[in-house]
């Protein structure tokens, strides 16, 4: 029996070609994929096309489309051994992150590609990045999948997709994971790190759909003003922030800012995240003096969490968890491998 695929098309570059007519990109019909990339008739494999009605340009990607893509892998989820998701390259690890987190007990990949020029284009990195990324997901040994995971693959490299952002929006290597090793490299053939998969999980796999949005950011800058500080930390409807912070966490110190953070996490419950503006290395609260005032606020340590695994886990168990100490809880814990701990 061929092992089966099933490609999710939400939008992006790599679904577009040129209509002579208007001379303009338009997204291309996916019932034609074949005529696009005759080379995928080479593979021993059954490809299933699934298209979102209305493509979407992935700077308009929102909760919503995370859970029709979810839904869609839920639905299909006994009927195919693996899944390519097509996406604009912009928000492409928020998606990743997102899934990650919706989909526990993953045991089949999920693998998110995309690319920087359009599939239709002569010099397009599209038909390297969707051939090879069909063939991850379709990787068995034993008979099993080799990833149990959300993966980006971009420019030969595979990625576990909450480790990943993107740092280069003119290369063909535009992602980067800063704090996780890659889980392959595609060259004369793909090299999988095994010491860097996930096993098989030991549970039944399930989706939670349910994410809340209600997530602020507060980027701190030198000379950054009580005004500013407040207007975020007094957001209607705020639930949790992070902190986009300098170096190892580091902040302010100044007595205003620190009774901002204290009073907005002891009087009005909010739950606040250090997150490193850094990308690369980790959150140590109190390694510094210039952390320890926001240690002994209450802020959590989000340790080499990227921002986009931050604020999709905080949309992620504020959606699912009532409790504000399990959920600050599960915040210190690597739930899918977003951390190192």
């Amino acid at each position: 029996m061929k092992t089966k695929i099933l490609i999710i098309y939400t939008g992006g570059t790599i679904g577009m070609v040129m209509d002579l007519k208007s001379n303009t990109l338009v997204p291309f019909d996916f019932e034609h994929l074949y005529k696009q990339v005759p080379e995928l008739e080479k593979f021993d494999l059954e490809l299933s096309v699934n298209s979102f009605e209305a493509p979407i340009d992935s700077s308009d990607m929102t909760i919503n489309a995370w859970k029709k893509m979810a839904t869609i892998i839920h639905e299909n989820y006994h009927l195919y051994d693996g899944f390519v998701i097509l996406h604009g390259s912009d928000t492409m690890a928020y998606t990743a992150s997102a899934l990650s987190f919706m989909l526990e007990n993953l045991a089949k990949p999920v693998i998110l590609t995309g690319s920087q020029l359009p599939i239709g284009m002569i010099r397009t990195d599209g038909k390297e990045n969707l051939i090879t990324a069909i063939e991850i997901a379709g990787a068995k040994h034993n008979n099993l999948p080799v990833i149990n995971e959300v993966a980006i693959y971009f420019e030969y490299k595979l990625y576990r997709g909450n480790r990943t952002h993107k740092y280069n929006a003119e290369h063909f290597d535009a992602f980067k994971s800063p704090n996780y090793t890659m889980l392959a490299e595609a060259g004369i053939k793909i090299e999988y790190n095994q010491a860097a998969l996930f096993p098989k999980p030991v549970n039944d796999f399930n989706v939670r759909l349910n994410m809340d949005g209600n997530i602020g950011v507060l980027k701190l800058f030198p000379g950054i003003t009580p005004a500013v500080v407040q207007s975020v930390l007094h957001s209607k409807g705020l639930k949790a922030l992070i902190i986009e912070t300098f170096g190892s966490g580091n902040g302010p110190t100044q007595d205003w800012f620190i009774n901002e953070i204290e009073d907005a996490i002891k009087t009005r419950n909010l739950t606040i995240l250090n997150v490193t503006q850094c990308n690369q290395g980790s959150v140590n609260q109190g390694r510094y003096a210039t952390s320890k005032g926001l240690l002994k606020a209450g802020v959590i340590g989000g340790n080499d969490i990227t921002f986009e695994a931050a604020i999709t886990k905080l949309m992620y168990l504020f959606g699912n968890l009532n409790d504000k100490l399990e959920i600050e809880k599960y915040l210190q814990i690597s739930l899918r491998g977003e951390m190192s701990i």
